[in-house]
């Protein structure tokens, strides 16, 4: 099968089985049963006679009860006006009761019904793979297998028009079709503290935005209350995400941002963390990472980042994943995490990675920032490595060590952002598209059930099943790999080469298997991926 067909029944693939469905339905409250589907999220709205003078502390609980005696509690939170919602997602089909507890009088004991259908194109959260503890599944029970982008300042794109997302369609659209699957981005950061590039157009700088979480404005805030229209406008972002199936990775704090938070756990920066935990818990396509770069820069200590994780345990009633953007808390406090995220730049990085494995056992492991940072048009910042190529390489490595990887394009990944990639001259635009190849080939061999680390060469990397398939990462240098095959395998072995950087795969050819088997590197200005099937 070439390229082209296995492109093809890709999109094929995504556009049935994965296709956009509407991530969140509005309803408002009546005693008359709410149809609802599995997974999906529904934002059952309550409306005030009055509204007391801090709403944000509003008790407003439902206990939701499935037919088959499944409880769960959830909070619900104030969505500005005179109206509240509780925002729920029916993990199982069938018949769910609710009952409402709260402080307003009129709001406490009503009760309703949802009717919800079986999940037909949404696979439900992302957990911990029961049956492999370093990897990654749906609730539904397939395989999720992240391949992440960091883009910061999505908030912020269409944070200024009150009906419409087009830009932030424009940027996630193109993350979608390029197998991008999360997205690590900021419930909110003001601007970056290096210099800008003096070429950098005003319409792409997301940096010093109107839009603030709270009244007021990051010079001026007003911490005694949170802003609705904010969050509202944030929700868009998350649901687009969830209709195109992307995870929103998604960072309650940063440090380095030029942000005006409110001191550290004071009342006003702990009903902030606690909305928006109890305002995001229920998406299924959310992961919780409480800071990025959470003991940086001398904010604050371990002990208050291991206090958020603790409040989000408490207040987030679906369990979705927890992970802390510093290897140093997640390498001593490996416990307090569902996923480890590290920071490592170093050149080797396929045996740093391993090593990771090796110090944290029994999580999986998530490279968010390798160093590699793709240059654009302007630039921004550029890390350690900023040819294209390179930062595949990089996350091929991490691909290769067992982990997971996170790409950088400098015009997306922090302030400056632009949408709309295809409009760049070609030689400006990223190369998205290897990430669109790794996606392919990541799901074409399930790299989630190879194992990683066995010597099977004496050069590069490789993956296995323990049976009769191996893939190699073969190094740019190599013009012969000797492969290291099992004693027990005789006769042919059939080979086959693929290219990252087109994602074009040779003709399959056989090799016989001797006691040295050795095969001749085809000529590449790149690492090459060898696809080793033994008879």
């Amino acid at each position: 099968m070439n390229h082209r067909i296995l492109w093809m029944f890709a999109v094929a693939f995504w556009l049935t089985v994965l296709k956009p469905t509407p991530a969140r339905e509005i309803v408002d409250y009546s005693s008359q049963r709410i149809a609802a589907g599995q997974w999906d999220v529904v934002d059952i709205r309550f409306t005030a006679s009055e509204i007391p003078p801090q709403p944000w502390d509003v008790e407003l609980t439902g206990r939701f009860t499935s037919a088959e005696g499944q409880r769960i509690e959830v909070a619900g939170f104030y969505d500005g006006k005179n109206n509240f919602v509780l925002r729920f997602t029916p993990p199982e089909p069938g018949l769910w009761a609710f009952e409402i507890q709260s402080s307003i009088a009129e709001f406490a004991g009503k009760t309703g019904e949802l009717d919800v259908s079986s999940a037909t194109n949404r696979p439900g959260g992302v957990v911990v793979d029961s049956n492999s503890e370093r990897q990654f599944a749906y609730q539904n029970g397939k395989p999720y297998y992240p391949i992440a982008f960091e883009a910061d300042w999505l908030f912020a794109l269409d944070a200024d028009n009150p009906s419409d997302i087009p830009k932030t369609r424009q940027l996630v659209d193109t993350l979608s079709s390029n197998g991008f699957n999360q997205v690590v981005m900021n419930v909110f950061a003001y601007d970056v503290q290096w210099p800008k590039d003096e070429r950098l157009e005003t319409r792409f700088d997301y940096g010093s935005p109107d839009a603030f979480p709270f009244l007021g404005n990051n010079q001026s805030p007003d911490f005694s209350q949170l802003n609705p229209e904010y969050f509202r406008r944030l929700d868009r972002v998350v649901d687009y995400l969830d209709e195109k199936n992307i995870v929103a990775h998604l960072m309650i704090y940063v440090w380095n941002k030029r942000v005006a938070w409110p001191q550290a756990n004071s009342p006003a920066d702990n009903r902030y963390f606690e909305y928006v935990a109890r305002r995001y818990q229920a998406y299924p396509n959310l992961v919780w990472d409480v800071s990025k770069e959470a003991l940086g820069y001398g904010h604050t200590d371990v002990n208050y980042i291991t206090d958020r994780i603790q409040r989000l345990r408490k207040l987030d009633s679906f369990d979705r994943l927890i992970t802390v953007h510093d290897y140093s808390y997640c390498r001593r406090f490996p416990k307090q995490v569902d996923f480890v995220s590290v920071q490592l730049w170093q050149s080797e990085l396929y045996s740093v990675m391993r090593k990771v494995l090796k110090d944290i056992p029994g999580k999986p492991i998530l490279n968010i920032e390798h160093g590699g940072y793709e240059r654009g048009p302007y630039e921004v910042f550029n890390g350690n490595y900023t040819s294209p190529e390179v930062c595949l390489e990089r996350a091929y490595q991490c691909v290769f060590a067992g982990t997971f990887p996170t790409h950088y394009w400098q015009c997306a990944a922090w302030n400056v952002v632009i949408p709309d990639v295809e409009a760049l001259p070609a030689d400006d635009r990223p190369r998205l598209e290897y990430y669109r190849y790794m996606r392919e080939f990541v799901e074409r061999f399930r790299v989630d059930q190879l194992k990683a680390g066995d010597k099977k060469s004496n050069a590069g990397f490789s993956l296995h099943n323990g049976d009769d398939l191996i893939v190699y990462y073969v190094p740019k240098e190599c013009d012969f790999l000797g492969l290291r095959l099992p004693k027990d395998k005789a006769g042919a072995m059939q080979l086959m080469w693929l290219d990252p950087l087109t994602g074009k795969y040779s003709e399959p050819f056989e090799q016989k298997i001797t006691q040295w088997p050795t095969v001749q590197v085809p000529k590449s200005a790149s690492f090459q991926i060898l696809i080793c099937r033994l008879k």
